[in-house]
């Protein structure tokens, strides 16, 4: 199972009250679904408006759980922004 980071920024950062945090995920449907199990609440509504980057490319509308993680590999949680 590949070890990956998960980074919060913006709302997601202020819902989970830390701004990383290791994981071990296969996929990003499995990292998202560890995500809602550590942090319940806020942060699993917060997940539901935001875009994913994964190694700094876009997840778009590919589904969760046919995005493979790659070990040593980030998540970026991006809430919407405002401005922009």
């Amino acid at each position: 199972m590949p070890k990956v980071t998960v980074r919060y920024w913006a709302a997601a950062k202020a819902a989970a009250g830390i701004a990383e945090e290791p994981f071990d995920a296969a996929t990003l449907a499995e990292a998202l679904a560890e995500v809602r199990e550590r942090h319940p609440g806020e942060l699993a509504r917060v997940l539901l408006r935001c875009s994913f980057l994964v190694d700094g490319d876009p997840v778009g509308t590919r589904g969760h759980e046919t995005v493979r993680l790659a070990e040593g590999g980030t998540v970026e949680v991006l809430p919407p922004f405002a401005g922009g």
